[in-house]
């Protein structure tokens, strides 16, 4: 399986650029992921789009929140799965899927710069190139990323990060050493 490269929001660091002059990359999932994922998910089951009535759904495929009326899906995605068979990883244990929120027709991507889902406290998982959780950090406000990208990415064992949901444990997005 091969991954084209994925649109991208970079993040730059919110305060304190001396300590943290890096930036980060948040990757949504692909979207040759995503034309699969709107076929058949992770999971072997077909996509069921649905009108979003309300709004405020993480879209995973354009890193925002749906509007009202938006056309999106809810599938099964397995992100390390997926990074695991590009790279040649092997995740065992820790291969794992869960809901993910797209929309149901392809979008144009992540429309700008920033830090996407900051509004709740976030979870920053540390993989290694051999698909193993290297450890995490508890996030609770928009400068504590910063503090945490760099703790991850000081360590060289630490080949990616995922920030998830605390609440659902459900997969936002990835972030790779920039």
């Amino acid at each position: 399986m091969t991954t084209q490269a994925a649109p991208h929001t970079v993040i730059r660091p919110a305060t304190h650029p001396a300590k943290h002059p890096a930036t980060h990359v948040a990757r949504p999932v692909p979207p040759d992921v995503l034309d699969e994922l709107r076929s058949t998910d992770d999971a072997g089951r077909p996509a069921v789009p649905l009108t979003d009535e309300e709004g405020g759904a993480p879209l995973r495929c354009c890193l925002r929140h749906s509007e009202p009326g938006e056309l999106i899906a809810l599938v099964s995605y397995a992100p390390l799965r997926r990074w695991a068979a590009a790279t040649g990883a092997d995740p065992g244990p820790y291969d794992e899927q869960g809901p993910v929120f797209i929309h149901a027709r392809a979008c144009r991507g992540p429309a700008g710069e920033g830090l996407p889902f900051t509004g709740a406290r976030r979870a920053v998982r540390r993989y290694s190139a051999a698909g193993r959780i290297l450890g995490g950090r508890l996030v609770e406000d928009l400068d504590g990323f910063d503090a945490a990208f760099a703790e991850a990415f000081t360590d060289p064992e630490v080949a990616l990060v995922h920030v998830r949901a605390v609440e659902y444990g459900c997969f936002l997005y990835e972030v790779h050493r920039s």
